[in-house]
């Protein structure tokens, strides 16, 4: 399961994109907000389709998790995290600070200590690409919401490399705790948080 995707040159001559070198783009309008894409590891990669099952467990996870979350922290949601070499748009992260904060910049990875992907179709992905941009960048805790096997599965402990030293796993039936900064902010039952 923690298999690591090495981002490896595609078969077709491409360019490999700087994270300024994506701004750039998205700021003289070569990419819009309607363009499906984003930046993972110096690749423009296509962002999976969502059907209604993605829709609905990413608004129950983000609901809950707004719902937790002290003073000095907001809930983003499908927005994009800069990291040195990705710019990721996680369906729900937690950010420090006020949405105003961020009206220049977008989120640093030492300002999310959290980051959740709801997976169907991008399972592959967000367990191999994405696992490794975020503990990478050193994220502090990844939560996949595997639709597909109905559970949750937790990683913490970033290597710094490519991948998280601990992973688990809640199925269908159990609790997780959504825990900042080392306090448990509460529990919800996993199938609170599946369609």
């Amino acid at each position: 399961m923690n298999a690591v995707l090495r981002p490896t040159t595609p078969p077709l001559p491409v360019w490999p994109l700087r994270v300024d070198q994506y701004h750039q783009m998205i700021a003289t309008g070569v990419l819009t907000e309607d363009d499906p894409v984003e930046l993972l590891t110096g690749w423009l990669v296509p962002k999976m389709p969502k059907n209604p099952a993605h829709r609905l467990s990413t608004q129950l996870l983000r609901d809950w998790i707004a719902a937790c979350l002290p003073p000095g922290w907001f809930v983003d949601s499908q927005e994009p995290l800069t990291t040195p070499d990705s710019e990721p748009e996680p369906d729900v992260m937690v950010v420090r600070g006020t949405r105003r904060d961020y009206a220049s910049r977008h989120p640093l990875p030492a300002e999310v200590p959290v980051v959740m992907e709801v997976a169907d179709t991008s399972l592959q992905r967000d367990r191999t690409l994405k696992q490794a941009v975020y503990a990478r960048a050193g994220i502090a805790e990844y939560w996949i919401v595997n639709l597909p096997e109905r559970q949750i599965e937790i990683y913490r402990q970033p290597d710094g490399q490519a991948t998280y030293t601990d992973c688990r796993i809640y199925k269908n039936g159990d609790q997780v705790t959504f825990y900042l900064s080392g306090q448990s902010m509460g529990s919800q039952a996993v199938a609170g948080l599946l369609p």
